[in-house]
């Protein structure tokens, strides 16, 4: 007779104490859902804004180097080098990771076929 009423009661006190673990734990997922939307979403997406504007990045526009030189590219290498001409003559290659932001957009590519 006795046993029977302990087991009641452990289980009584088993579903109790699952309760304040989940209790516990939903601030805690709470405050991850809040730095993800506050400081990881939006991060991501202007890396990945910056990436297409590199990306896109064509002859005659005018950029500006992660290390704060301004010219305008001249040529597209590859797609990952670019041929930058920051001034009359003086022409340097540079990597596409490199440039920081895309100032202004130059002239379209000539097309070679109608001549």
């Amino acid at each position: 007779m006795f046993i029977s009423e302990a087991y009641a009661q452990t289980a009584a006190a088993g579903a109790a104490g699952m309760n304040d673990t989940i209790i516990q734990l939903v601030p805690i997922v709470a405050m991850i859902a809040i730095v993800y939307f506050i400081l990881w979403r939006p991060q991501q997406k202007r890396a990945k804004e910056q990436r297409e504007m590199v990306q896109a990045a064509r002859r005659g526009d005018t950029v500006v180097t992660t290390g704060g030189i301004i010219g305008k590219i001249s040529k597209a290498v590859d797609d990952n080098e670019v041929e930058l001409e920051l001034a009359p003559n003086v022409k340097v290659r540079l990597a596409r990771s490199g440039i920081a932001e895309v100032r202004t957009k130059g002239e379209p590519v000539k097309d070679s076929s109608k001549a």
